[in-house]
């Protein structure tokens, strides 16, 4: 943890990151997270068309922090914009996303997703850093050979270790956060690689998990499912409703690509799927057999009904992990982090008594 506090000085022990969740993690979430003491990431996604306009907003936020808070006398004491980028690099154009990160050079690039892992994230880190030094290098990985084969190749300044618990995309096959992150600490260890910090995700939605992560050997947590239920979080109450209505999230939740055939998003290389709470599209998909093509009639049909289209018996895709029943009531940004922090160091020391 002394090594990411020396890369984000802003941040607080243990280190909490919100994840770039696509089309919901935007400027205001991002800022807010971190504001609290956190580590925020802006969803670049696939699409980095507006990518710049919401780093542009991003700054416009940062520089409304009062003149004498850490974020903003970083922002211009060091020029360095204190949220992270997260993009999806099966589908991003570096080039262009190379200029907005030289332009308004986030702290971090989250990268994930590549076709071939880890030879195409090889460019990006590379003429990331010979552009924008202080932007550092996080890598999501959901298994041991990917960790190791990442942390050879590119040498990151940080690992996402993503268990087969998270909410949203992940690689289909994949062990619990619970066991995969202390086999790939192990194994980076034996093989020199050790000082590479570790951040868990998967699952984690609340304090507990956040101090487990800890002990499993991480140097913080990351959440996603959490912050579905801030009102920074660009999603529609209909989404927000289904997150606070889901529990039991084994059972309610699945790991499925349902959920992107019906919205017509065909770029995920096959070895991921997303998790996501079972609806009417996935039921008539896989119990009832019904055709791509009817199933995404009726998704699109689901969207005029707007916040209705949500639910058990609705068609509109809820991503959520397996952590949602941890989930039962709306927070800001700021108090998630907060709490969950808290939360966490208070464990941590009653543990050590």
């Amino acid at each position: 943890m002394p090594r990411l506090q020396a890369l984000y000085p802003w941040t607080k022990s243990p280190l909490l990151a919100s994840a770039p969740m696509l089309n919901i993690a935007l400027p205001t979430l991002a800022v807010s997270v971190s504001a609290a003491g956190g580590l925020g990431f802006l969803a670049g996604g696939y699409d980095v068309s507006t990518l710049e306009s919401n780093l542009q907003a991003a700054a416009r936020l940062v520089d409304q922090q009062p003149p004498t808070s850490q974020l903003h006398q970083i922002y211009h004491d060091r020029g360095v914009l204190p949220i992270g980028v997260g993009f999806l690099n099966w589908g991003a154009n570096l080039d262009r996303s190379l200029a907005a990160i030289e332009k308004y050079k986030p702290c971090a690039v989250w990268l994930f997703g590549p076709r071939t892992q880890p030879d195409d994230l090889v460019p990006w880190a590379e003429r990331t850093r010979a552009v924008v030094p202080n932007t550092h290098i996080w890598v999501q990985v959901g298994t041991v050979a990917e960790a190791l084969a990442v942390a050879h190749a590119l040498r990151p300044d940080v690992l996402v270790v993503q268990g087969s618990d998270a909410g949203g995309h992940g690689l289909a096959r994949s062990a619990s956060v619970m066991t995969l992150l202390p086999e790939v600490r192990d194994a980076l260890h034996a093989r020199g690689m050790g000082q590479i910090p570790l951040l868990a995700a998967g699952g984690i939605a609340d304090g507990r998990g956040l101090a487990a992560s800890l002990a499993l050997g991480s140097a913080g947590a990351v959440m996603g499912t959490r912050f579905l239920a801030s009102p920074e979080a660009n999603v529609a109450q209909g989404y927000r409703a289904e997150i606070l209505r889901a529990s039991d999230g084994g059972l309610s939740t699945v790991r499925s690509t349902v959920y992107d055939r019906v919205r017509g998003i065909a770029g995920w290389p096959v070895r991921y799927d997303g998790r996501g709470v079972i609806n009417q599209s996935y039921v008539d998909a896989v119990e009832k057999g019904m055709s791509d093509e009817e199933n995404r009639e009726r998704y699109e049909r689901e969207l005029k009904k707007g916040d209705l289209g949500w639910g058990p018996t609705g068609r509109l895709t809820t991503y959520a992990g397996t952590g949602v029943g941890l989930v039962r009531e709306t927070m800001s940004a700021a108090e998630i982090v907060e709490k969950s922090r808290q939360e966490a160091a208070e464990i941590l020391q009653r543990l050590g008594q």
